[in-house]
């Protein structure tokens, strides 16, 4: 998790968008380490996450990233949460939550609304180094990002 939160954090300084970090790790290895970049690409897909995975298909040389697990800042959105599924990782820590995603400004909980579900995925999603997250939060929040 302390690559992830270093990773948000140079994403942030560089004004490339929101304070999520990512890294994806298999068998002890790092695969892959981004940031959300949607404000630097103009790509509302462009989150830490969705990054992450197209970097470890690229090193695995494959789109299946089964045994991967994935470490991120702010519990992942639906989009990133189906990536996630598609790309078959077995375990996601994240840092801040849904609601904590909220606080600083992101409509992660409007969608959840929309959708739901998160109770039908077991075990894959578990919550980790929140206080650490939560700093680098209100580090964001300092900044007077630009919201979107």
């Amino acid at each position: 998790m302390q690559m992830a939160i270093a990773e948000a954090r140079e994403g942030i300084r560089q004004g490339h968008g929101g304070p999520f970090g990512c890294v994806i790790v298999k068998n002890g290895v790092v695969l892959a380490k981004a940031h959300n970049r949607v404000l630097k690409d103009h790509d509302a897909t462009a989150h830490g996450e969705i990054m992450a995975i197209r970097q470890a298909g690229e090193a695995l040389g494959t789109h299946d990233l089964a045994g991967c697990t994935l470490y991120t800042t702010g519990e992942p959105c639906h989009m990133c949460l189906c990536a996630i599924l598609w790309a078959n990782i077995s375990r996601v820590y994240y840092g801040c939550s849904i609601a904590d995603n909220a606080r600083i400004g992101f409509r992660d909980e409007h969608f959840d609304g929309l959708f739901g579900g998160r109770d039908r995925l077991g075990d894959l999603l578990t919550e980790m180094d929140r206080e650490e997250c939560l700093h680098l939060f209100d580090e964001y929040n300092q900044m007077n990002p630009k919201k979107y």
